[in-house]
């Protein structure tokens, strides 16, 4: 990797761990807040639906404020905007609220969300390709998901310990004043490299002409469509199970007022992150296709919720976390880099986000119907039921196995990245 590669990585590092240790602070405790505001199981889960929703209604329009106004116009309004809604579900909390503000907060949170989603990943690639790296996008997002690993494993501990000091609402604060000073750090460190933004006077235009592309350089590519119809599923099962894993691991416990231990759920899932950003490039060299990688984890995972929904000891279901979390974050920054590989620089941010959408799409469905059954039958029996929703995205991964990508088969140099979308069978 050359200087000027090597500086692009330090900028998307120092950006990634700001981000994440922002937003961690409220990872551990996330569910115990909306439960102790007075909200049952089926309305936490429906305001974190809520929150997928926004992102589902989003993600295209802030795809063309990334590519028609540029990734860090993106990323700066993305601080705000979370920032500013993260403090309104603080005040939701104080006055206990009624469900619907809770709904249409977390659509605000989605819409914060959506202008990261996409744009940093897109801004890196592109920024790293004009830079002249040739290397496997494999390792810098190996790379990536450590730091944001690092960064979790911080936030979500110690938001864990605030609220267990002062309250439950007291991480809400922490993270809105630290996505302020990260839009202090992305205004003197993110500059557009190796993009320059296609500024549109007709949005809704704009709207349109990008999700045409999105549709004509994702879903019309039947290699990236079939991964990106496997989004809803293992997606959706991946936001209930985390946040369903706080309660459960309390009940577990048998100390409901134990907030540490749910911040200590979420801690385990940021050291497996670490753990599996460096596993990242050792998975990948395991198996010829990167599509293995993925269906392998696919089904580990659906085996170890199901033995998740049967165990009953507190540090049995603690291991069973750990190696979830291990097998998922060794298979995640494959999947980037195999969507990355098959898609045009001109598009990127809003196909990414066309991507991220199809993955809200089934948090929307699935969280609520999830927390419903954990209401009916406990977090146990929900556990067991997301494997089985987790197994239905291998159907979709195999299928795109089938297609023969260039991009399945190894770690592409930049030029061959490059000519993806001409070479991909289409619909």
């Amino acid at each position: 990797m050359n200087a000027a590669a090597r500086r692009i990585q330090r900028i998307y590092l120092t950006l990634t761990l700001g981000n994440t240790l922002a937003a961690s602070f409220i990872w551990g405790v996330n569910t115990l807040f909306l439960l102790d505001a007075g909200l049952s199981n089926f309305e936490a889960f429906a305001a974190n639906a809520f929150f997928t929703v926004g992102m589902v209604i989003f993600e295209i329009p802030t795809g063309v404020v990334a590519d028609g106004w540029g990734r860090r116009v993106s990323f700066l309004l993305g601080t705000v905007t979370l920032a500013g809604s993260t403090f309104l579900y603080y005040l939701l909390w104080q006055f206990s609220a009624p469900f619907p503000l809770w709904a249409v907060v977390s659509v605000l949170l989605g819409l914060g969300f959506t202008f990261f989603s996409g744009a940093v990943e897109a801004w890196l690639v592109d920024a790293l390709r004009y830079s002249g790296y040739e290397g496997g996008l494999e390792a810098v997002f190996g790379r990536g998901q450590m730091v944001a690993g690092a960064a979790m494993l911080a936030g979500s501990a110690s938001g864990g310990a605030i609220a267990q000091a002062t309250n439950l609402g007291v991480p809400f604060l922490v993270r809105a004043g630290v996505l302020l000073a990260m839009f202090a750090v992305a205004m003197w460190l993110m500059h557009d490299v190796g993009f320059t933004p296609a500024r549109s006077t007709h949005p809704l235009g704009a709207t349109r002409a990008v999700l045409s592309a999105s549709i004509d350089n994702g879903l019309k590519i039947r290699p990236v469509r079939y991964v990106m119809l496997a989004a809803p599923f293992s997606a959706g099962v991946g936001i209930y199970v985390f946040y369903a894993l706080q309660p459960y691991l309390l009940e577990l416990f048998g100390d409901p007022n134990a907030y540490s231990v749910a911040g200590l759920a979420a801690a385990i899932v940021a050291g497996a992150q670490v753990i599996g950003g460096w596993l990242a490039p050792y998975a990948r060299s395991l198996f010829r296709k990167r599509t293995s990688v993925l269906i392998v984890s696919g089904c580990i995972s659906t085996l170890i919720f199901l033995v998740l929904g049967f165990t009953r000891v507190f540090w049995v279901a603690l291991v069973l976390l750990a190696v979830w979390a291990i097998v998922d974050s060794s298979a995640r920054p494959v999947r980037p880099a195999y969507i990355n590989d098959m898609i045009p620089s001109k598009e990127r941010a809003t196909v990414l986000s066309f991507d991220s959408l199809m993955g809200s799409s089934g948090g929307a469905v699935v969280q609520p119907l999830l927390g419903r059954s954990a209401d009916l039958y406990g977090y146990a029996a929900s556990l067991a039921i997301a494997g089985v929703i987790q197994l239905l995205a291998v159907p979709f991964l195999l299928a795109s196995r089938r297609q023969g990508s260039p991009a399945d088969e190894a770690n592409a140099s930049t030029k061959a990245q490059d000519k993806g979308p001409a070479e991909d069978s289409r619909a």
